[in-house]
């Protein structure tokens, strides 16, 4: 990859397309011969898969119904979505136009206050500790 990347050396293209024919020379070659060397899996494989069927309709459980799965409430009896306010008429008045309506703030549950901590000073190291 990296000496294909190179400008330095011309390109031999008839040389990489020889390269990719032997490729996939080989490919076609090996799916050719893999259902003679390996063919005995598929016959394995659709056994299994008969035998796994049979085994999960025989063990099928019935499960009680605090353990049933409910089915799924629908968004609108928990989101609600207020209509928006009138687009404004100029593009400077977009920044923010929705954010000025204290009904459609993003924080519903106030502002966020994280105020910075210092490690050192919850140690009790003086600031200079650490340099």
């Amino acid at each position: 990859m990296a000496d294909s990347q190179r400008t330095s050396e011309p390109i031999n293209f008839v040389h990489q397309d020889e390269i990719w024919k032997a490729h996939v020379k080989v490919e076609k070659d090996s799916a050719d011969v893999w259902p003679n060397k390996w063919g005995f899996l598929t016959k394995v494989y659709k056994e299994y898969m008969s035998e796994s069927v049979k085994l999960k309709e025989a063990v099928r459980v019935e499960l009680p119904h605090h353990l049933a799965a409910r089915p799924p409430t629908p968004p609108e009896k928990y989101i609600k979505v207020d209509p928006s306010p009138p687009v404004p008429q100029t593009t400077q008045a977009l920044i923010g136009w929705r954010s000025g309506h204290s009904h459609l703030q993003l924080e519903k549950y106030g502002v966020v206050h994280h105020g910075r901590r210092s490690f050192l000073k919850e140690l009790g190291w003086p600031l200079d500790a650490c340099s």
